[in-house]
């Protein structure tokens, strides 16, 4: 069975920024792979276009421009907030709240993303919203280690239930 549209991918990797001997950003063994539903908009479209057709035992190594991976850096992505948003019970807790730390929150529409911060003033909060790995290139090596059928139900919900997939 072959890698394509409402099949389960199981996969391992390693992503390096760049090329295969940049900075190491993210592995995933065999002990714990990683495991998705294909052609549902979980992925980077390129990132697809590369495992497309593959089979279990095929292995991959591929790079990504910031283009096609997670875009450029962008200047309205850096906001200063309001320090009064980070109280609780009028009190900001310092281990939580520091320079360096990626702190998730929600967008107006309520969906999930982390802001790292950058610096802290008396009444404001200097975040940057940009995605960690905007801006870069990427080089994923891996090996497509499961293509299953996906069930009606994970069809039905677009995601994975079970070993590696989401639980409800």
């Amino acid at each position: 069975m072959k890698v394509g549209k409402n099949k389960v991918v199981g996969m391992i990797y390693i992503l390096s920024k760049d090329d295969i001997n940049g900075e190491l950003v993210q592995e995933v063994s065999k002990d714990k792979p990683f495991v998705v539903m294909f052609g549902v908009g979980a992925l980077l479209p390129k990132f697809e276009e590369n495992l497309e057709g593959l089979a279990v035992g095929d292995t991959f190594n591929f790079s990504l421009t910031s283009e096609e991976g997670y875009g450029e850096k962008t200047p309205e992505a850096i906001v200063d907030l309001d320090k009064k948003i980070f109280e609780v019970e009028g009190n900001i807790d310092e281990e939580f709240l520091k320079v360096g730390a990626s702190i998730p929150m929600q967008n107006e529409q309520g969906h999930p993303l982390n802001g790292l911060v950058l610096e802290i003033t008396d009444n404001t909060v200097k975040m940057d919203f940009n995605h960690p790995l905007a801006g870069q290139g990427l080089y994923f090596t891996g090996e497509v280690v499961e293509v299953r059928e996906a069930s009606a139900e994970e069809l039905e919900h677009g995601h994975v239930h079970g070993d590696g997939g989401h639980q409800h």
